[in-house]
């Protein structure tokens, strides 16, 4: 690739692509812009025209991880059944696979102060992550989290069960107790959804 994409409107999602290479092969604390602009292949100022700074573009990144975080779950979704429960638990089962498939990237968007959070493309996507959570345990209940606080109470209950399985999985920490390394299939979704069920009762 050159600088030519530049005209082409595909830099910033080659860079992208290159900045979330780096970040998974030499970690957030050794990245730059420099690094990003000689994995992808480009002059040292294409990152900075496209995203200004590094953190920039680890913010532009993180905003895409929210939104790929939202396809997953709606990949699972699709697979579910129609039930209120079923498509929440589906819901945090694509929470599971997108930080089992990007802890790197799922680590940024949660962990990390470097994405500036308040900027208005994250903002937008992060809360349509969580807004997937919203709806999930609105159908549930049958009431509306932002109306009723002891529903939003249910909606951090539920937030923090999935958002600690899915740290505890990426970090190995559950090998030990529940040997997920040795459950696959059919057997290891059956105990996911148990343990997410939990968060229900």
């Amino acid at each position: 690739m050159t600088d030519k994409t530049y005209h082409h409107g595909n830099l910033a999602a080659e860079l992208l692509q290159a900045a979330e290479r780096e970040l998974v092969l030499n970690g957030i604390e050794a990245f730059s812009l420099r690094a990003v602009a000689k994995r992808a292949g480009v002059s040292h100022g294409a990152p900075a025209y496209h995203f200004k700074s590094a953190r920039g573009l680890l913010t532009a990144l993180a905003a895409t991880g929210y939104e790929r975080l939202v396809e997953a779950q709606e990949a699972r979704q699709s697979d579910a059944g129609s039930a209120p429960k079923e498509q929440l638990i589906a819901i945090g089962l694509g929470y599971l696979d997108f930080a089992e498939a990007n802890p790197d990237l799922f680590r940024l968007m949660f962990s990390s102060e470097k994405p500036d959070r308040g900027d208005a493309h994250f903002d937008t996507a992060a809360k349509a992550a969580f807004g997937k959570l919203l709806d999930g345990v609105r159908e549930v209940l049958g009431r509306d989290p932002s109306a009723h606080p002891a529903t939003m109470t249910q909606v951090a209950a539920s937030w923090a069960m999935v958002h600690g399985l899915a740290d505890l999985i990426i970090s190995g920490r559950l090998d030990g107790p529940l040997a997920m390394k040795e459950i696959s299939g059919p057997d290891r979704e059956m105990l996911l959804s148990r343990i997410l069920l939990k968060a229900l009762a």
